[in-house]
């Protein structure tokens, strides 16, 4: 089609086998959308396009990406914010009539559905790097690196020492938003080889997993650290570097036990208070963070 509309923050280009995202960097743009830049998505990458009624006067122009062409959305796992949605053109509701024709153009284009065998959809290119609570991790295409701070590792982090996982010893990564309570950055190692047959049936168990801040092929954010547009895309990142290897099947992580260390929770309400004495809490947040920590005892 070789025609561009643009919407709020973002215009898309439509070309013959492709759709080409030029994000905006003007201070009210996502800083998701900052640090991506422009995506091409290949029609092949696309399941379907919808228009719908948006907020204050305006409507929303999607697509839907195939399940397994996006490393990006892959990593998030359904955790990305709709306003945070790389997939979104929001455009004034004057331009309906217009985003309706772009849609059924689109739409006319497409032939595959179902998940993909491989990414479709370039990630973020490497060296990439991002400041957790409890350390830096980089990564530069071949190996993920953790180094750990001392005012924020735990002390079995310390006793292990700084961490390099090579792309091929990992089996995939795991993102929890660092928009969420506790969220953090997890390395899954590549599966063992599988285990012999026994000669009686047995009850599987799953390997224990320590807690993120416990846990040495983790790191973990937190109020200011971690942040998406930096955390996201590193992980796309090592997720599409872990399956161009041909990683193997990452051991299952269980969910973690609910109490803590009551030093480790203790350090985390003194770091709380220091940004709260800063006025990077509020108040209400400062009360609400704390009441939850002290909840893990």
């Amino acid at each position: 089609m070789g025609d561009v509309l643009a919407g709020f923050h973002a215009a898309w280009e439509f070309e013959s086998d492709s759709v080409l995202i030029r994000y905006e960097r003007g201070i009210r743009t996502p800083k998701l959308f900052q640090a991506l830049g422009e995506r091409r998505v290949p029609l092949e990458a696309i399941e379907g396009v919808t228009l719908t009624p948006g907020r204050r006067g305006t409507v929303v122009l999607r697509v839907q990406p195939r399940a397994g062409a996006d490393p990006l959305i892959e990593a998030a796992a359904g955790q990305l914010k709709e306003s945070g949605d790389p997939y979104r053109l929001v455009l004034p509701a004057e331009r309906e009539t217009l985003a309706e024709y772009y849609a059924d153009e689109l739409r006319a284009l497409l032939t595959e559905t179902g998940k993909t065998e491989r990414y479709l959809v370039a990630p973020p290119k490497a060296p990439l790097h991002f400041k957790a609570y409890d350390g830096k991790a980089s990564f530069d295409g071949e190996a993920v690196s953790f180094r750990w701070f001392w005012t924020g590792a735990s002390s079995a982090k310390w006793k292990a020492g700084d961490q390099s996982f090579p792309v091929a010893d990992l089996g995939g990564v795991e993102w929890r938003s660092p928009e969420m309570f506790d969220g953090y950055l997890r390395l899954l190692p590549r599966d063992a080889a599988p285990p012999a047959v026994p000669a009686a049936p047995a009850v599987p168990s799953v390997p224990a997993v320590p807690q993120a801040d416990q846990d040495p092929a983790a790191v973990v954010f937190g109020l200011g650290y971690g942040l998406v547009h930096e955390s996201l895309p590193f992980a796309a990142a090592v997720l599409a570097a872990v399956r161009e290897r041909g990683a193997g099947t990452p051991v299952p992580v269980p969910v973690p036990a609910p109490r803590r260390d009551p030093a480790d929770i203790a350090e985390r309400i003194r770091h709380l208070g220091e940004l709260h004495q800063q006025g990077l809490v509020t108040d209400e947040e400062f009360s609400s963070k704390k009441a939850e920590l002290l909840a893990q005892l």
